[in-house]
């Protein structure tokens, strides 16, 4: 600092009104006893240095100037004048201070005094929490892990164990530290009426049991930290011991570091065959020989794969480019799955169904047991056969593949015909919706396949024939609603939920026998279908062969023991069989030789008129 000039500046004035508002330093305890010294005979006291002006020279010294600078250490501050009375510094007046407000200045005091510093590298500790709390997620656990790198093992909640007192139910009886979840008193929340709430307890939010947790992989922590080499290695460890998803997480953490390892993989293909999902698989096994053309073993795990996708003739050219890697046990599944599916083609096109469903039955157990072309195709030849139960089972066992992957793997004319197959099965599970959103589909993936458009016209014709017929029904307008499902029959005549309906109809119309005869083809179409067999039971109570409803019914309980509907038919129809000494046999007719029936309304007596063998009487 330069000299200061003896010359009064002129605010004197100034300095004696606002003289008490002039900020004055804290002075520590060793500056009471300095002497004070004058510099060039004017006004002015030189303090010495105090801690506090420590940040000021590091600060200094490392500027350019710091030589300069070390003279200026001492700060000049300028004497009051003689009219400014100093407040004296009583220590009484803070003695009383709280102990509370104490702590909590010199806690605000080390906060902003932290602040000032860079943010502190995380060390060991802080990677090993981290660790362990992902391991943890992935165990399953919510709960706050505190981990340290000390060695010191504090008591109670204090250290990094929990004590073998706790109530936490789903962790006794563990003896994996891992498994415990301890928490300090300070993060344990306080439990209301026996039960935690959801607030907020330090830095730890208490999450709500019915949120569902976000998976969270392991290798998140491991793969910042750990070669792939490694991760591959603990991943072929997991798949050993049959741990296949936590394997696929390591192949991932490995194949994200070093994206162009083939081997990383194959593995991963291996992993999630085990898994089920053997489209991804596949994909893997594409992108490994991308990566690497002449990686044997991903060539001989894709032609195993084709092999039980169908794909015959891509599996042969697969297990030939894999040398001595290939299985020749699967290659001989192959070339056998491929001659089936010839002799298939060939008796689909003679119509041959018989055949068709003897050679995909083949190709099913010679190894194409996940494809769903060929499960498609024996459901067709069932339907045309008029066995849908089995149809329905076929479906059900066939793997249910997302469509785009399987756009992805057998390409649009071949995603196309599996959406086929699928609405065809959800026509006859009375599925409707669902049946032409899938013909939908299929015709955009292949506008040229007129099975597709044939089965999308089927399924909007059927759909709205069951929709209308619906409406019609809940205004009690049988006899419209009946011609409404006959016009879906005549898409499909063996729907046993159109059958169903329109006996529901005939029923309402009194015209119990046409009832009878749409339930038994119901039946005969779907031989499962309760809803079909209640209604016939139905009938044949109104029609008086109580025989026959009783039969029905005791089927019906076998299923359902619980059905109170069922129940209460049942003991209707047995006690009137015995006031009328019927039979169980359902050859003999309990009904009476004639019936007369009352009509009560214009669509009646219309249906009545136009029944063949109906007589009709007008009472006057």
């Amino acid at each position: 600092m330069g000299e200061i000039s003896g010359e009064k500046t002129g605010c004197g004035f100034l300095r004696a009104v606002f003289g008490r508002r002039v900020t004055r330093p804290r002075r520590s305890t060793s500056t009471g006893s300095l002497p004070q010294t004058n510099l060039n005979n004017n006004n002015v006291t030189r303090f010495p240095s105090t801690p506090g002006s420590r940040t000021r020279k590091d600060i200094f010294a490392d500027s350019p100037n710091s030589k300069k600078d070390q003279k200026q250490v001492d700060r000049i501050i300028e004497r009051p004048g003689q009219g400014y009375s100093r407040n004296v510094y009583k220590p009484q007046q803070h003695q009383g201070l709280n102990k509370n407000e104490t702590a909590r200045a010199a806690s605000q005091q080390g906060y902003v005094q932290a602040r000032k510093g860079p943010p502190p590298a995380p060390g060991i500790s802080g990677e090993l929490e981290s660790m362990i709390m992902d391991y943890q997620k992935t165990k399953g656990a919510g709960s706050l892990i505190r981990a340290s790198s000390s060695n010191v093992m504090l008591f109670g909640n204090l250290g990094n164990l929990r004590q073998p007192g706790n109530n936490d139910s789903s962790n006794a009886g563990s003896n994996n530290v891992l498994d415990n979840t301890p928490t300090s008193a300070k993060d344990e929340p306080v439990p209301i009426n026996g039960k935690y709430s959801t607030s907020v307890m330090g830095n730890v939010v208490k999450k709500n049991e019915h949120e569902p947790e976000k998976p969270v992989s392991l290798c998140r922590a491991l793969s910042t930290r750990m070669d792939p080499e490694e991760l591959k290695i603990l991943g072929n460890e997991d798949y050993k011991n049959g741990r296949f998803a936590e394997a696929v997480a390591l192949y991932d953490a490995a194949i994200s570091i070093n994206p162009n390892k083939a081997s990383y993989r194959s593995n991963k293909s291996a992993a999630l065959v085990a898994l089920g999902k053997l489209l991804e698989a596949a994909f893997e096994c594409r992108e490994a020989i991308r990566i690497e053309p002449f990686y044997q073993r991903a060539h001989n795990r894709l032609a195993t794969l084709y092999v039980r996708l169908g794909e015959a003739e891509k599996a042969v050219y697969h297990f030939k480019q894999s040398g001595p890697e290939a299985d020749p046990d699967a290659m001989n599944n192959a070339k056998t799955v491929q001659i089936h599916l010839n002799k298939c083609t060939d008796a689909k096109k003679r119509g041959d169904w018989n055949g068709v469903l003897r050679e995909t039955s083949l190709s099913i157990e010679a190894g194409a047991d996940s494809a769903p072309l060929i499960f498609g195709l024996k459901a067709e030849a069932l339907l045309k056969l008029n066995r849908r139960e089995e149809a329905i089972q076929t479906m059900q066992n066939c793997p249910n593949f997302d469509i785009d992957d399987c756009t992805k793997f057998f390409g649009p004319i071949g995603s196309a015909s599996v959406l086929v197959y699928r609405a065809q099965f959800n026509l006859v599970t009375a599925r409707f919706d669902d049946a032409v959103a899938a013909a939908k589909r299929a015709t955009k993936l292949d506008p040229n396949n007129m099975e597709a458009t044939t089965m999308l016209r089927r399924t909007k014709a059927v759909a709205s024939a069951r929709a209308n017929g619906n409406e019609l029904f809940k205004v009690a307008r049988y006899s419209e609603a009946s011609i409404a499902y006959g016009e879906g029959l005549s898409y499909d005549p063996y729907n046993a939920v159109l059958l169903c309906n329109r006996a529901a109809c005939k029923t309402k119309l009194g015209q119990y026998q046409k009832a009878l005869d749409d339930c038994n083809a119901a039946l005969n179409a779907r031989p499962n279908y309760s809803k079909a067999r209640l209604r016939r039971a139905d009938c044949y109570a109104k029609m008086e062969k109580m025989g026959a409803c009783v039969q029905d019914c005791e089927v019906l309980l076998r299923e359902n023991p619980d059905d109170e509907e069922v129940q209460k038919l049942l003991e209707e129809a047995k006690t009137n069989l015995q006031k009328h000494g019927g039979s169980l046999d359902t050859n003999v007719d309990n009904s009476p030789s004639t019936s007369i029936v009352v009509v009560s309304s214009k669509e009646r007596f219309r249906d009545y008129v136009t029944s063949p063998g109906t007589s009709v009487v007008f009472v006057l």
